[in-house]
C-alpha cells in the first residue's frame, strides 16, 4: 500500500515529522488503514478465525479517545477496484502474500491475517457508535485528500501515498497516533492525543530545492499500487548507484536528482532520454496519467456527510442504478458486489485453513452463483444494447492448494418465479419483501417456518448454519455444530446481560448463567490445542455467512443483519469443540438459565430438522 519504500524511509528519518497534539479538530480517517490497524491492536488469535467482540471493543475505545479530545472523525473507505481495474497486479500480489501468511499460521508459525468478516464488523461498529462514514465507488485516497483540504484538517492513515498529496492539514501516520495514551487534564486546552504529523516542507527541504509539485513524479517512478515501470529500471539503477549502497539509496538518489528541476514536465523530458525511442511516448503518457492519481478528487464528500448524496463521475459512467450507488456509499453493499457487477471479477480472501483441502470458499459457491445471477440481469441489458455475446461467467481469484488461482464461474439461473423483469437489478428494491426473502431462504435451503422459534436477529446465521451442514465437504461433525451453537447462545446471553436496550429481557437466572460461563472461560484459557480440520470447518461457516450477508444486503435485508461482535469468537468456538470431545456435559453450560437452555434446544432442533 502506497509508494514503495517511502514509509520505511520516513520512519527512519524522524526529522520529517513534527510532534503534534491532536484535539479540537475534524479528522479524516482512511477507514481501510484503521480497521487493519485496530484488528492487529486487539491482540486476537489470528489462527482461529477472529474475535469480533474484542475487535469491536477496540474500535469503541479508539473513537472514545477521539471523543475525549473533542476530535470529530469522518471515516472514508475504499470501495471497488474501479472500472479500469488498474490495481489488479498489486491486488494479486497482496492476495498471494496473505495466502503465504495464512499457510504459515496453519503450520504454527507467526504471521498476521485479517479475519474474514473484519470489515463488516467494523462498519457495524461505526453505525452503533454513530461515527459518520462513507464508502467510495473505488480507491478512496483522492477523495480523502479532497475532503481533508476542504476542511483544512489532518488525514489519519497508514498509506505513504499521503506523503505525496499536498495536504493543508498534514498527514498523521497511524503508527504514531497514540490513542491509548490520551494526555492532559481539565485545563483550558483540555485533553489531547500525542501524534506525529508528516511535514512535506521538511521533507522537500531535506533535498535542497525540491519542489512539492515533483513529488507525484517521484511516487510514480518509485512504483506504487498502480504502476511498475520496467522501462525505467536503467535510469533508476543509475540514480541509485550515485548514492552508494546505503539503505534507501534509490529513493534518496531519485529525490536528489529531481531537486534540479523546476516543474514535472522538465523532469519527465530528462527521464525519457534513458528510455528506448519506441517506448518514449507510451512511457510519457503513463507517467503523466499516473501523476494525476495524486491530485485531490473533486468528489464533494462534504456534501455526502451533509445530505447523504454521493456524486461521482466514474460511478455515473458505469451506468449503475442509483439505489446501488446510494447503498454502496452508505456501506449497505460490499465492494465484492460492486466488483462482481462492474468487472465480473472478485477476490475471495484466504483464511487460516487446511491448505490440502479445497478452499473454504468452495462451500459458499452456490450462494455466490445466485448473487452473480442477480447481478447478471443488470449487465445483460447493457450487453444486449452493445451486441456482446460474451458468456455469462465471473472470474474468481481464490486459493488452490498453496497458490492463488483464477477460476471462471457460471452465474446461477434464478429459480422459476424470480426470472421476470421485476427481478432486474434496477427494479430489485421494488420487488415485494416477501419474494426477496423467499429467494434468500430458497438459496440457503431453508423454509421460514423452520425459523419461527428463532429470534429474528439470529435467523440469518441459523439459516446459514443449515446451509453449511448440507453443503460442506467434508461433512460437519456433531461436536463442531454444537460448539458453534453454544457460541451463538453465549453471544445472546452476553447481549441480554450487558446491552441497556435488552435489560428488560434479563432475569437473575441469566446473570447467574453468564457469570458461571465467564468462570468456565477463565478456567479453560490454558487450552492451546489447535485442530486444523475444525478450523477449516469453521472457516467454511464464515464463508457461508459472508455470502449470506452479501446476498441479504443485495436483496435489501429481508432478514435482519446479525451483530457480528456477538456472533463469532474464534478462541471460544475452538475451546468448546475441544471440551465437547472430552466432556459432553459442557453442552449444559447454560442450563441455569431456562431461557438460554431453551434457545440452545431450539437452535439444535432447527438445524437438525
Amino acid at each position: 500500500m502506497g509508494v514503495r519504500g517511502l514509509a520505511g524511509f520516513v520512519e527512519d528519518r524522524g526529522a520529517f515529522c513534527a510532534e503534534v497534539r491532536v484535539r479540537d479538530t475534524k479528522l479524516v480517517i482512511d477507514g481501510s488503514s484503521l480497521y487493519h490497524q485496530l484488528c492487529f491492536a486487539s491482540a486476537a488469535d489470528p489462527r482461529r478465525g477472529g474475535e469480533y467482540g474484542l475487535f469491536a471493543a477496540t474500535v469503541r475505545d479508539f473513537f472514545g479517545s477521539l471523543r475525549a479530545c473533542r476530535v470529530s472523525p469522518f471515516v472514508v473507505l475504499d470501495g471497488g477496484r474501479g472500472v479500469d481495474d488498474r490495481k489488479l497486479p498489486a491486488l494479486r500480489e497482496r492476495a498471494a502474500e496473505r495466502l503465504r501468511a495464512a499457510h504459515g499460521l496453519s503450520r504454527g508459525e507467526g504471521g498476521c491475517v485479517v479475519p474474514l468478516l473484519t470489515r463488516e464488523a467494523f462498519l457495524q461498529a461505526l453505525r452503533r457508535l454513530g461515527v459518520p462514514f462513507v464508502q467510495c465507488f473505488a480507491e478512496a485516497d483522492r477523495e480523502i485528500a479532497g475532503l481533508a483540504n476542504r476542511w483544512g484538517c489532518p488525514v489519519l492513515s497508514l498509506d505513504s501515498d499521503f506523503c505525496v498529496f499536498e495536504l493543508t492539514g498534514g498527514y498523521c501516520p497511524l503508527t504514531h497516533f497514540q490513542w491509548r495514551s490520551v494526555c492532559g487534564g481539565d485545563g483550558p486546552q483540555g485533553r489531547y492525543i500525542p501524534a506525529r504529523c508528516f511535514s512535506v516542507d521538511r521533507f522537500c527541504g531535506h533535498f535542497g530545492a525540491l519542489k512539492k509539485s515533483l513529488l507525484p513524479l517521484f511516487a510514480v517512478m518509485c512504483g506504487n499500487d498502480y504502476i511498475e515501470l520496467a522501462a525505467l529500471e536503467a535510469f533508476l539503477s543509475a540514480v541509485g548507484s550515485q548514492r552508494g549502497g546505503r539503505k534507501h539509496a534509490r529513493l534518496r538518489g531519485l529525490l536528489s536528482w529531481l531537486s534540479q528541476f523546476s516543474e514535472p514536465a522538465e523532469a519527465v523530458d530528462s527521464v525519457l532520454k534513458y528510455v528506448k525511442k519506441h517506448q518514449r511516448e507510451e512511457v510519457r503518457d503513463l507517467l503523466c496519467a499516473s501523476m494525476g492519481d495524486y491530485t485531490p478528487s473533486d468528489v464533494d464528500l462534504e456534501d455526502f456527510f451533509r445530505s447523504s448524496r454521493y456524486e461521482c463521475e466514474a460511478a455515473r459512467k458505469a451506468g449503475l442504478p442509483q439505489w446501488v450507488l446510494d447503498a454502496l456509499a452508505k456501506g449497505k453493499l460490499a465492494p465484492f458486489i460492486i466488483n462482481a457487477l462492474v468487472l465480473r471479477s472478485t477476490f475471495l480472501r484466504v483464511q487460516v485453513e487446511n491448505m490440502q483441502r479445497p478452499s473454504a470458499h468452495s462451500t459458499a459457491l452456490p450462494i455466490r452463483q445466485v448473487i452473480y445471477g442477480l447481478l447478471l440481469k443488470a449487465s445483460q441489458n447493457t450487453e444486449a444494447a452493445s451486441g456482446s455475446n460474451e458468456p455469462p461467467v465471473f472470474c474468481e481469484f481464490s486459493r488452490l492448494q498453496k497458490t492463488l488461482k483464477k477460476t471462471f464461474v457460471q452465474a446461477a439461473s434464478l429459480p422459476t418465479g424470480f426470472c421476470g423483469d421485476s427481478f432486474s437489478l434496477e427494479k430489485l428494491v421494488e420487488v415485494p419483501m416477501s419474494h426477496r426473502q423467499m429467494l434468500l431462504l430458497e438459496t440457503l435451503g431453508v423454509k421460514m417456518s423452520f425459523l419461527e422459534r428463532i429470534p429474528s436477529h439470529l435467523q440469518l446465521p441459523v439459516a446459514v448454519t443449515c446451509y453449511w451442514i448440507c453443503c460442506s465437504e467434508p461433512k460437519v461433525k456433531l461436536h463442531q455444530l454444537k460448539a458453534l451453537l453454544l457460541m451463538i447462545v453465549s453471544g445472546e446471553l452476553h447481549r441480554i446481560t450487558s446491552d441497556p436496550d435488552a435489560t428488560g429481557l434479563c432475569v437473575e437466572d441469566d446473570v447467574i448463567a453468564y457469570n458461571a460461563f465467564l468462570q468456565w472461560k477463565e478456567k479453560r484459557l490454558e487450552n492451546k490445542d489447535f485442530d486444523l480440520d475444525a478450523a477449516h470447518s469453521f472457516c467454511q461457516w464464515q464463508c457461508c455467512l459472508q455470502m449470506g450477508l452479501y446476498l441479504n444486503q443485495l436483496l435489501g435485508t429481508p432478514l435482519p443483519e446479525p451483530d457480528l461482535s456477538r456472533l463469532y469468537t474464534g478462541t471460544l468456538v475452538h475451546r468448546l469443540f475441544q471440551e465437547l470431545k472430552s466432556t459432553p456435559s459442557v453442552e449444559n453450560l447454560f442450563s441455569s438459565s431456562p431461557k438460554m437452555a431453551q434457545l440452545y434446544q431450539d437452535l439444535v432442533n432447527t438445524v437438525e430438522s
